[in-house]
């Protein structure tokens, strides 16, 4: 058995022993008062005036117990003084021998449960010899030491050099970070190689960037190049509730470590017990502290013998204490970001080795429709298609499952059982029709490559651009494309109903908080000027969180009005152009009442102004939904 199934098993011996503890100590507590007496019991003085009197029969003695029998056939108890008799206690109390003459007393022998009464205070001291029996029995966990203790010993995973390995050619889109721990792995096969030169090799290397992007994959490739054994632990299990069991946890994993050298020690998610002393509400944790000074000690008295390389994985490296990412502990950073166009590229053949695609799929597309996707996100949008290919009765991936596996992952699952009316598909048509006429007008903006008005999630139809690339910097006149774009589907609402629905809700939000980003982050206004107004996290257009810095009532009130200038200047030319192309706004929002989706050439001809009748009638019309129901049409839009 292993070491964790040995602590099971001891913690279910102690679990059992505690629960015939309980029940015992209770017996021991409640059983004698309920079979020695009661409130009810006669005292002895009332029993010998009762004898005086003649009322009473017969006298039956168990233990210091007495029964009495009186002569209308009622029974009683009463207690006498230990250790005397009954018939010495009546006459201390006055009774004569002549008036005991005509009552029987008998002795009778100690009832079952009065013996277990007296027996049962030894049953406690006999449990706690046999826990400490068997503890001191227990199997060793760890060798070298008590193991009464078994629960301050690290919980570390150890990964063996002889399970199947993960390399560095199962990672893809993060060629630089792989080069990073190339030197890693030649350390770890030949460290001679570097000590020759008087060189030292970095004793922590900190990956840092969002979930999905690939750490601890790349923390196992580097085992697995290296075929050294890799311990896995995340930084939570270090933290238990009682003081000190963290840091004795982080003792015992670097002496595992160093038994087992040259091996990689993988630390996941080091910010839950790595972030900075006193740091937070309330301030610091004691026992969390307590681990990390731990950390602190342990990576920083390495010998430089012990090949021992720490691989620590973290998406919030900005609450990371300062002593941790010194010189000497992790002085390697390796930043991993989503990939670009050419690393989902490779993400995704990676993921597609063990599925059947068929003749048709064209993974360069697939890699420019999805921007902003992470290896995880990839990975779970092939695993959708294969699942809709076998759903479907199919033996290979076609383009339309990968098509719509992307739409579930971008706005869940097609709800078709959604009651939509006439009136409101129209009014989502010309939405999206909007959207998409706006974005092809738009030289700055992507190409479009899908619009639906099947509802999907909270959103009543959404419209899909195909990337380009990846952009990484922004002009002004591009994010003013953006911000138009955003609009077109609120625009299109106005110009043909004249007023505005509660569609175009998120649209507004993405617009306004994209404005908000060019005034106070990016300093694109003349009126505020190139300053920064606020704190805004994360990449892209959309922060994680931003904070706001103290301003002015008048600077604020400033953003405030170029803010909705901004907004206000792209829905007027969002509605401009739309109105200088009338007809073929008209066009593709009945084609797309009537098909529900339109994609690929065939869409961008017709917004081009194409007539592309033919191509629409070889495509299956949808027969209109006689039900109708009022529903709020929620559009969501991705670029």
């Amino acid at each position: 058995m292993d070491e964790n199934g040995r602590g099971r098993g001891f913690r279910d011996i102690l679990l059992w022993l505690l629960v015939l503890v309980v029940p015992l100590l209770l017996m021991v507590l409640i059983l004698p008062s309920s079979l020695t007496g009661s409130d009810s019991d006669l005292p002895i003085s009332q029993v010998a005036a009762a004898v005086q009197r003649g009322t009473v029969r017969g006298l039956t003695v168990q233990g210091d117990t007495v029964i009495v029998q009186f002569t209308d056939g009622t029974v009683a108890r009463s207690r006498k003084e230990s250790g005397v008799s009954l018939v010495d206690t009546l006459r201390a109390e006055g009774v004569t021998p002549q008036q005991l003459a005509g009552v029987t007393v008998a002795v009778a022998a100690p009832s079952f449960w009065s013996s277990l009464g007296s027996f049962i205070w030894v049953v406690p001291l006999i449990i706690i010899l046999g826990v400490i029996l068997l503890m001191s029995r227990q199997t060793p966990v760890q060798s070298g030491g008590d193991q009464t203790l078994a629960f301050l010993k690290s919980r570390a995973r150890k990964i063996v050099a002889d399970r199947p390995r993960v390399r560095f050619d199962d990672a893809a889109g993060v060629d630089e970070a792989k080069q990073e721990l190339r030197e890693v792995v030649e350390f770890l096969r030949s460290p001679s190689r570097f000590t020759a030169v008087g060189a030292r090799i970095p004793k922590g290397v900190l990956l840092i960037g969002p979930p999905g992007t690939g750490k601890t994959l790349l923390a196992r490739a580097v085992a697995g190049e290296a075929g050294v054994p890799f311990f896995s632990i995340s930084g939570s299990e270090f933290v238990e509730l009682f003081v000190g069991v963290g840091a004795s946890r982080v003792r015992d994993l670097f002496d595992q470590a160093k038994r087992n050298a040259p091996c990689i020690v993988f630390v996941d998610e080091i910010d839950a017990v790595g972030r900075q002393r006193g740091f937070g509400i309330g301030g610091g944790h004691d026992e969390r502290e307590q681990t990390l000074n731990q950390i602190l000690v342990e990576m920083d008295g390495f010998d430089k013998q012990t090949n021992i390389v720490v691989i620590a994985a973290t998406n919030r490296p900005d609450v990371l204490d300062p002593a941790l990412l010194r010189p000497g502990r992790f002085d390697r950073r390796v930043v991993l970001d989503a990939p670009d166009v050419n690393g989902r590229r490779a993400i995704i053949r990676i993921h597609t080795r063990n599925k059947p695609l068929a003749p048709d799929v064209d993974l360069d597309r697939l890699a420019r429709e999805t921007p902003g996707f992470c290896g995880a996100d990839l990975e779970n949008l092939l695993n959708e298609a294969a699942i809709l290919a076998a759903r479907a009765g199919r033996q290979v991936i076609t383009d339309m499952d990968l098509e719509e596996a992307i739409d579930r992952v971008l706005a869940g699952p097609a709800r078709r059982s959604r009651l939509i009316g006439p009136r409101e598909k129209e009014i989502t048509a010309y939405h999206e029709a909007g959207h998409a006429l706006v974005a092809h007008s738009l030289k700055s903006v992507e190409e479009v490559h899908k619009i639906t008005v099947v509802p999907r999630g909270i959103s009543g139809g959404h419209t899909r651009l195909l990337n380009a690339g990846d952009r990484q910097l922004w002009t002004r006149s591009q994010l003013m494309d953006h911000l138009t774009f955003m609009l077109g589907g609120m625009a299109a609402e106005d110009l043909i109903l004249g007023e505005t629905t509660t569609g175009p809700g998120s649209d507004l939000e993405q617009a306004t908080d994209t404005a908000r980003r060019m005034v106070c982050a990016f300093g694109m206004s003349d009126v505020v000027g190139p300053v920064v107004l606020g704190r805004f996290e994360g990449l892209g257009l959309h922060p994680r969180e931003g904070v706001e810095r103290p301003v002015s009532e008048a600077t604020a009130a400033q953003v405030d009005r170029e803010v909705r200038r901004l907004v206000h200047e792209a829905f007027v030319r969002a509605r401009q152009l739309l109105e200088g192309q009338r007809p073929v706004l008209d066009r593709v929002a009945a084609a797309l009442m009537q098909h529900e989706t339109l994609q690929g050439d065939v869409l961008r001809r017709m917004l081009g102004g194409e007539d592309v009748r033919t191509e629409l009638l070889e495509q299956p019309v949808t027969p209109p939904d006689p039900r109708s129901s009022s529903s709020s049409t929620g559009c969501q839009e991705t670029a």
